[in-house]
């Protein structure tokens, strides 16, 4: 487009500190199921830590969104760098199950102060001729750091836990410098809604009972399972799958230079080191344009459905990855990437059409509450998969997980049969 509308620099700083902050939260989260494991904590405790972690770190920001608006980003960015780097560097120090719960209920904190201020700062430098490129090159960003924070932490956690944390503080260290430097407060209208007045809006919103209904069923049905994939598959990829055997399938592929970067040694044999592939981010980066513009033809409610179902294929093969093939392992994921792909842009892009015009950004607001939801209630399958996996079965978490999201589809369609489905608004 010849008259796009160039990015400003404050564009280009706040995707940096995006993708250092996403490298430190993720390098923290998707290892965090094997650390808990290494101090010898059980799959319960492990599940109660993940619950209360992704609850804060989505409800959070409905007030921390308000409060940048009223106090500017920069203000708040900083705020978030100082719970967020003191809370790391406790990880070094706490081993007790109180500490640790506690310091990752600070760092949720603080990455929930963190999370809509980049967003933020995109929506405001941005206008009708940039900001589809704007908000893509900001979700790229975010895999980006997605992407490398677990690989690094799992090579560092290789050889010795604190090394990980102490990689994670000085991403937050490089965040604290560039905001300070390089971080100009982005023009734009000052919104001047209290918090009071915000949460009064908020349950204007949740009295429309069938969209608060709604919001409820996405936390339990979308958000939940969502949540436990992330949860669950570094520690089950890690301590169930035979990471001998896909170093092999992976050298045998890329390479072992390819292949060593995702492993480590361990007792004479290379293993792939579980964080390091377990998550979605990669494949994100490279697909999402193309499944975006493959499926935006279609209706948003038959494709979000459509994203449940793939999702639960990879669901399944991640469980016959531990029975049959490991390599099936990287085709689980890829399946539920897709699913991810498909369903998660697709069900936000929907929340904000059902919304009068005027209040689109305070419906995308309550679908934190959704997100929250399924955070709060995911650590049940870590609990799930603990007994599992103590009976010779961690395999069946995934059935189960599979399980869920077919019976997702048919809530959801029962769901617009009772209640009708939401009329779209014209923008």
């Amino acid at each position: 487009m010849s008259n796009r509308t160039p990015f400003p620099p404050v564009f280009w700083v706040a995707n940096l500190i995006e993708v250092l902050e996403r490298f430190a939260y993720y390098g923290i989260y998707f290892g965090f199921g094997i650390y808990m494991e290494h101090l010898g904590y059980s799959r319960g405790q492990l599940g109660i830590i993940q619950s209360i972690f992704l609850a804060v770190s989505y409800t959070v920001p409905v007030i921390s969104g308000t409060l940048a608006d009223r106090y500017g980003f920069k203000k708040i960015l900083i705020v978030s760098y100082l719970a967020y780097l003191p809370s790391v560097l406790l990880l070094i120090l706490t081993k007790s199950f109180s500490g640790i719960a506690l310091t990752m209920l600070s760092i949720g904190f603080a990455a929930g102060i963190f999370k809509p201020l980049v967003s933020g700062t995109v929506r405001a430098v941005t206008d009708k001729s940039n900001k589809t490129l704007g908000f893509g090159i900001f979700y790229a960003m975010v895999n980006v750091g997605g992407s490398f924070g677990p690989i690094v932490a799992g090579k560092l956690r290789a050889i010795s836990w604190n090394y990980a944390f102490i990689a994670a503080a000085v991403s937050i260290g490089l965040m604290f410098l560039v905001t300070i430097f390089f971080y100009k407060e982005p023009e734009r209208e000052i919104e001047g809604v209290t918090l009071g007045e915000k949460f009064r809006e908020i349950g204007v919103v949740l009295s429309d009972l069938k969209f608060a209904s709604f919001l409820v069923l996405l936390g339990l049905f979308f958000w939940l399972p969502f949540w436990a994939f992330f949860n669950l598959c570094a520690i089950y990829v890690d301590k169930n799958i035979d990471t001998a055997r896909l170093y092999l399938d992976m050298k045998s592929v890329f390479g072992q230079t390819f292949a060593d970067f995702f492993s480590h040694e361990e007792g004479g044999v290379r293993r792939i080191l579980g964080e390091t592939i377990s998550h979605t981010g990669y494949i994100i980066m490279i697909l999402q344009v193309f499944v975006s513009g493959t499926v935006e033809r279609f209706r948003a409610m038959p494709t979000f459905l459509t994203g449940l179902a793939v999702s639960a294929v990879g669901f399944g093969v991640l469980g016959m990855a531990h029975t049959a093939a490991a390599s099936l392992v990287f085709l689980g994921i890829f399946f539920f990437a897709v699913g991810e792909m498909i369903a998660s842009p697709r069900i936000q892009e929907y929340i904000t059409w059902i919304a009068p015009k005027e209040k689109a950004g305070l419906y995308m607001g309550t679908n934190f509450l959704a997100v929250g939801i399924g955070g709060l209630t995911s650590g049940a399958y870590t609990w799930l998969y603990g007994i599992l996996r103590e009976g010779g079965h961690p395999e069946r978490v995934w059935y189960i997980l599979a399980a869920h999201l077919v019976v997702a589809v048919f809530i959801f369609l029962l769901f617009g049969r009772l209640g009708g489905e939401f009329k779209e608004q014209e923008q």
